[in-house]
């Protein structure tokens, strides 16, 4: 398969993200009594995904029609300008930012519907069709959410978000279609792993952060250790996999990819956070051993799928492996609960499975 090359653009484009994601990450560190509301782990998840797809929205035209011309960038640039709109607009209080929340996140996904439209014109046969069922469906989800300015409190969150669910489901109903006009792998997997890469980069923030706060070397440099271990740990498992066990001649619909990379991205931006809440912030042990753990397990969990749909058949991993995986997480897990330890330790415990993990999956 042809190797599509990543244009500076998208890079570009990238950056913009970058924000948007620390200001997603943030709201995880809001912390009342000891734990994290319910209702900010519920905030952290609906503004999460619209951010999420209003990026892979752009990065899935570009994969399959894209051909950096001047329209395209035209496109991407208006795009950004919505993208910083919508990202300026993230706040865990909704009502006073909804209108330019919304105003950012409709342009980004009205472009992109048109963008689909006007690739009918000059695509034939399969790629026609995708291209028409695409925009379409896309300019269908837009339409619903933007019927949300009409209600008001509860009932246009409900709409908006109602408008999101029908626009990422779209690809999912449209999966015969698809895979008719394959996506890009490499190209699909470069871009996921340079948007992974952004996410790393609230790791490196969060261990600044616990090495500033601390009043004696010492307890900082083994925080600084700890957190570092469990983020290259990470790093070594996810870009050894990604770059040597992938089959990047693949030829899919690439859904797996992309919805199994949501489960990725939310897991680690709490895992990053986590390296905060362990250091800085007063948290109950309790809800911080189950939030570390369950989010190393989604982590696990994503990982997994994504990497065992294209990896090469010889490098896949059996039952024994996840039974290994899941016994060392659990293990952990249960013995944190039982007997008192500090936010170090739960670190080194997360540090310790990520590496076992990352040892035995590239290998």
């Amino acid at each position: 398969m042809p190797h599509k090359k990543v244009v500076w653009l998208e890079l570009f484009n990238d950056l913009i993200f970058v924000a948007a994601i620390a200001k997603v990450t943030h709201i995880l560190l809001h912390v009342e009594k000891g734990i994290i509301p319910s209702g900010y782990l519920i905030k952290f998840i609906l503004i999460f995904v619209p951010i999420w797809w209003a990026w892979v929205g752009q990065t899935l035209y570009i994969n399959r029609y894209g051909d950096d011309s001047l329209l395209q960038r035209v496109f991407l640039i208006i795009q950004m300008i919505f993208i910083i709109l919508m990202t300026a607009s993230l706040s865990v209080d909704f009502d006073p930012y909804y209108l330019p929340f919304l105003a950012g996140y409709l342009g980004i996904r009205f472009v992109t519907a048109f963008q689909y439209l006007i690739s009918v014109r000059r695509e034939k046969g399969d790629r026609k069709r995708v291209a028409q069922f695409l925009g379409k469906g896309f300019l269908v989800g837009a339409l619903i959410s933007l019927c949300s300015i009409i209600f008001d409190e509860w009932v246009r969150y409900l709409v908006l978000y109602l408008g999101i669910a029908i626009d990422t489901i779209i690809p999912l109903m449209g999966h015969k279609y698809l895979k008719r006009v394959p996506i890009n792998t490499p190209h699909l997997l470069e871009r996921f792993g340079l948007l992974t890469l952004i996410l790393f980069g609230e790791f490196i923030v969060s261990i600044i952060a616990i090495v500033n706060v601390k009043e004696s070397i010492l307890p900082g440099i083994t925080a600084l250790l700890a957190s570092f271990i469990l983020v290259i740990a990470l790093w070594w498992q996810y870009f050894d996999n990604l770059e040597k066990k992938i089959n990047k001649e693949s030829r899919t619909s690439g859904q797996i990819i992309i919805y199994g990379h949501l489960i990725i991205y939310m897991s680690l931006s709490i895992l990053a956070s986590t390296i905060q809440l362990s250091h800085i912030y007063e948290v109950d042990t309790i809800f911080l051993v189950n939030l570390s753990f369950a989010a190393s397990l989604i982590y696990f969990g994503g990982t997994s799928i994504v990497f065992h749909k294209y990896r090469f058949k010889e490098d896949r991993l059996g039952f024994p492996h996840l039974t290994l995986f899941l016994g060392i997480i659990f293990l952990f897990w249960s013995t944190s609960l039982l007997i008192p330890i500090s936010g170090l330790i739960i670190l080194v415990e997360m540090a310790l499975f990520f590496i076992v993990f990352a040892f035995i999956t590239v290998k």
